[in-house]
């Protein structure tokens, strides 16, 4: 029944972080630098076909193992274990309070219970894990204890897609807690390591704008706006009546007409600064928080020129673009002036390979 024990179990080394999203397969692998520091060794990304991964179901088995074998081959990574994530929406997270000292056995029988009255499917349809957090402030014969669960053919999807590739899944994650946890990393290196600072990250992906807000390394919000990268790709398509594809790849390049900058780009940014400031302003609206100190934006669209400068202009909040490789060594193989204009579409990547450090 406890067979989603890779959600919270820790990789062994040498891990590879395989971010599979709606575009794109992304995949990094850490190691152990000089002085206890981490070191970037290797990192690559494929685009997917379209249509081969739709709001994070695999819709085509066969496409995304042969991107997945492709940028496994490219990263030039000899890691055969693998750290994946599932999507937010796939996975349901609940908090529960149970009585300390049970052992490991009636913590199972416990958790399966409590998960009965939180999951909407058959317990037989699920993968289910738990993780104890510690124990209840003011309460100590309680602990708090994570529960998490997806439908099990979500999981063996992404764990059938590691096998057929040559890989073997030992961690499965959810994305944002990868995310948050290779944000983590890059607050800690904020003046006095981040305390007390309320800090928001933006990954702007193909689709859909993931939004979370942090406090002392906590979550204390979570929402997803339906708004991402594609937008600017269908406007190229309908403009200049390319294929997705191509818009795409020619989005990335910069090869476009003269009139691009004035007539597609500028208006897209305009659209993605209001999405952010619209989303401060919810957070405001809908939390007891009136400030943000520090804002963070990642995924592919975070590097586009111009929307950074929009974003801190309209918001009056410090921003910046995230690299997830912040204060990292950076091995042989890596280059560094390509890795920072990459780096900040691979925050999940990043913190799917942080696991082989536990």
């Amino acid at each position: 029944m406890m067979d989603f024990k890779m959600l919270f179990g820790q990789g062994s080394p040498p891990l590879m972080g395989l971010d599979i999203s709606t575009s794109s397969v992304r995949v990094v692998e850490l190691a152990q630098g000089a002085k206890g520091e981490i070191r970037l060794e290797r990192y690559a990304a494929e685009p997917l076909p379209r249509g081969a991964v739709v709001d994070g179901n695999i819709e085509n088995m066969d496409q995304v193992v042969e991107v997945v074998r492709r940028v496994w081959k490219k990263s030039g990574s000899k890691a055969k274990l693998a750290a994946l994530g599932m999507p937010p929406a796939s996975v349901i997270t609940k908090k529960i309070i149970l009585p300390a000292g049970l052992s490991e056995d009636q913590l199972e029988v416990q958790v399966e219970s409590e998960a009965s009255q939180y999951i909407p499917f058959a317990l037989d349809e699920v993968s289910l894990d738990f993780d104890v957090i510690g124990p209840v402030a003011n309460s100590p014969e309680d602990i708090e204890v994570m529960l998490a669960a997806s439908r099990r053919e979500k999981v063996e999807d992404r764990v059938a897609i590691a096998e057929a590739s040559g890989l073997k899944a030992t961690v499965m994650d959810i994305e944002s807690y990868a995310a948050r946890a290779a944000l983590d990393r890059v607050t800690a290196q904020l003046p006095e390591a981040g305390a007390g600072q309320v800090v928001a990250l933006f990954q702007i992906g193909a689709q859909v704008t993931h939004i979370s807000v942090m406090l002392d390394g906590a979550t204390v919000y979570e929402r997803e706006q339906p708004f991402g990268g594609n937008a600017l790709t269908q406007d190229i398509v309908r403009a200049y009546g390319m294929a997705f594809d191509e818009a795409e790849a020619r989005k990335k390049s910069g090869d476009l007409p003269d009139n691009y900058g004035a007539d597609l780009l500028a208006p897209f940014l305009e659209s993605a600064a209001m999405e952010v400031t619209r989303a401060i302003q919810f957070f405001y609206t809908s939390t007891p928080y009136t400030r943000v100190d520090q804002l963070f934006l990642a995924g592919g669209c975070a590097v586009i020129p111009g929307l950074l400068e929009l974003v801190a202009g309209r918001t009056r909040i410090a921003s910046a673009i995230i690299s997830p490789f912040k204060g990292m060594q950076l091995g042989a193989a890596v280059r560094e002036a390509q890795l920072r204009a990459e780096a900040p579409a691979y925050l999940v990547a990043c913190g799917l390979a942080l696991r082989r450090f536990g």
